[in-house]
């Protein structure tokens, strides 16, 4: 008795395992929705990212401008990857969202409606982090002058690439941050245009500056970009007639020349001197 109902236990958990799935695949089977769905954007090369990593189940990405119909990128249909690279896709000045959709491998499913997880909004134009610019020295007339090199964008035009002046235009502003040399005390400037002329610092110092995009329209920390290395210029090493002027250095050489001349003056007068007993000697001995 007791061996019949062992048997029928087991005949009873192997229809239960081949009606329903056995315990692992059951595990196998569930479906998870993706999770940190976010956006990271530098210089316009804008991606959209999320996890976990797909095991029974693939990702596709719709996404939107707000009030518009959803699009898709081919290559973000039902793929295994856990990004999607959307640069080419936005328009720069457009708010968008996008949905992570979560589809099983097989053919049939048991959710009426796919299973998505909503990314937060995005806007190319506000939120793509600007990285560092690079920026070199100029010297002109007791001058300095920052001329800088617009960062390279992702976009491109008519066969070229695009820096951020062709992007932001007239919106976009340098932030300049400097100090002298081995000083912590740091100034400010924000210039319009792509070169900065500093006038009123100290000839015989070497300054150091930092540079970086400064977006106005922007909101709060988005505002400045990312910044550059700080680089010094050289000390000015100046020749004797620049350091003290031709009047200082000629009244320095009359006044040597005089001194020269009196301590020749001096010897010669003083060699009569002494020539003059001998003479008077030889005079007393004749």
């Amino acid at each position: 008795m007791e061996s019949k109902t062992v048997m029928f236990s087991t005949l009873f958990l192997v229809w239960l395992t081949l009606v329903n799935g056995s315990p692992a695949s059951l595990k196998e089977g569930r479906l998870f929705k993706a999770t940190n769905v976010s956006w990271s954007s530098y210089n316009f090369k804008t991606i959209l990212s999320w996890g976990p990593k797909p095991v029974n189940h693939t990702y596709t990405v719709e996404f939107s401008r707000v009030g518009k119909d959803k699009q898709r990128n081919p290559h973000c249909i039902r793929s295994t990857e856990t990004e999607c690279d959307l640069t080419n896709d936005l328009d720069i000045k457009g708010v968008y969202s996008a949905e992570i959709l979560l589809e099983s491998l097989h053919e049939t499913s048991d959710y009426v409606d796919t299973p998505f997880t909503r990314s937060k909004t995005f806007c190319p134009y506000n939120d793509t982090l600007i990285g560092r610019p690079e920026f070199k020295f100029e010297f002109k007339k007791k001058k300095i002058v920052l001329i800088i090199n617009d960062p390279i964008t992702a976009l491109h035009k008519d066969g070229r690439s695009l820096n951020i002046r062709d992007v932001f235009k007239k919106n976009l502003k340098y932030k300049i941050e400097y100090n002298k040399a081995g000083s912590t005390g740091k100034k400010t400037l924000i210039v319009d245009e792509s070169i900065a002329e500093f006038n009123n610092l100290d000839e015989d110092q070497s300054y150091c500056f930092s540079v970086a995009a400064y977006i106005p329209s922007r909101k709060g920390d988005k505002r400045v970009g990312e910044w550059s290395l700080p680089k010094c210029s050289p000390q000015e090493h100046k020749t004797l007639f620049e350091e003290y002027g031709l009047a200082v250095i000629g009244g320095a050489a009359l006044i040597i020349l005089a001194f020269l001349i009196a301590v020749i003056v001096l010897i010669v007068v003083c060699c009569k001197r002494l020539q003059r007993p001998t003479t008077i000697s030889k005079e007393t001995i004749v």
